[in-house]
């Protein structure tokens, strides 16, 4: 038996998580609590009819949250096999998200404003985020690219060792990217958005992937970083990393980085690669 252990911040996802793994045949249970992970899942694997196995921890159960840890212990103690997965968001798209949704924090009806009842979860998971195996943050993915995110990351049930390559675009204007291993500047590239006929075009438009890609210092830079992301990768790989992630940004997000991200995908996945490629900050506003 496999179990996989969703958790993260609320809003960012944990529901279409346990949809993706119910639709795949995982037997699913939405906020367990911790202590009972450990006999659920000796539960599954005494039964032998539970192959995989997914259940939820998030703050609903704040009081039975500390309880993890020792529940972590003891699957480790049974030798079952499991793997964290958080899902994180940026404080600013949680906001966004409860303000257009209308729903309430689930700590907001212990008194808390809504930013404050973020802080405080955030603080709270940390412990767990440290203990993930996958950190996933769905801050710019819509819900079918998440959802492709997760299916990568599950390799729909198939046992796969290669570690996960995710690159992420980025504009430096909205910020870098959580848990970042590597970020790539390429605010050096000429930028498409001082020429009008591409301003309102992204990374992805042939003629703004063209513009960027065929700059002169362009192709010797992605040479050189596909060069070193194979040489750091089996350092990842020996200190036992499931993935690492690789920031791309521009000053916007939405031609330099993208056209570059897409080509440096490109290459590492014909090399057999593991890759999840998200563009987060890609539909931002082309206003500057």
């Amino acid at each position: 038996m496999k179990l996989y252990i969703i958790t993260g911040m609320s809003g960012a996802g944990k529901s279409l998580a346990m949809r993706t793994l119910e639709d795949r045949g995982y037997f699913c249970i939405d906020n367990l609590p911790p202590s009972l992970i450990p006999k659920f899942a000796q539960l599954g694997a005494g039964s032998g009819q539970m192959e995989n196995v997914a259940v939820t921890v998030d703050i609903r159960g704040a009081e039975l949250l500390s309880d993890i840890f020792p529940a972590l212990d003891e699957l480790d103690a049974m030798q079952v096999p499991y793997e964290i997965i958080f899902l994180e968001t940026l404080d600013k798209v949680l906001v966004k998200r409860y303000q257009e949704t209308r729903r309430q924090h689930p700590l907001e009806s212990k008194g808390l404003g809504l930013e404050e009842a973020i802080e405080k979860e955030r603080n709270e998971l940390e412990g767990l985020k440290k203990r993930a195996d996958y950190i996933v943050d769905s801050s710019g993915l819509m819900p079918k690219e998440l959802k492709n995110e997760l299916l990568v990351l599950l390799n729909q049930g198939e046992d796969y060792e290669q570690i996960i390559i995710n690159i992420v675009s980025f504009g430096f204007k909205y910020g870098s990217p959580l848990d970042c291993d590597n970020i790539l500047d390429v605010r050096f590239i000429p930028n498409p958005y001082y020429n009008s006929s591409m301003r309102k075009l992204t990374g992805r438009n042939e003629t703004v992937s063209n513009y960027v890609l065929k700059q002169n210092i362009t192709e010797g830079f992605i040479e050189r970083s596909i060069d070193l992301f194979e040489h750091i990768l089996p350092g990842y790989i020996s200190e036992g990393k499931n993935q690492v992630v690789i920031g791309i940004g521009c000053t916007g997000g939405r031609h330099r980085s993208v056209a570059i991200a897409e080509e440096i995908s490109r290459i590492l996945t014909e090399k057999n690669h593991r890759v999840i490629l998200t563009h987060r900050d890609i539909s931002k506003d082309s206003k500057r």
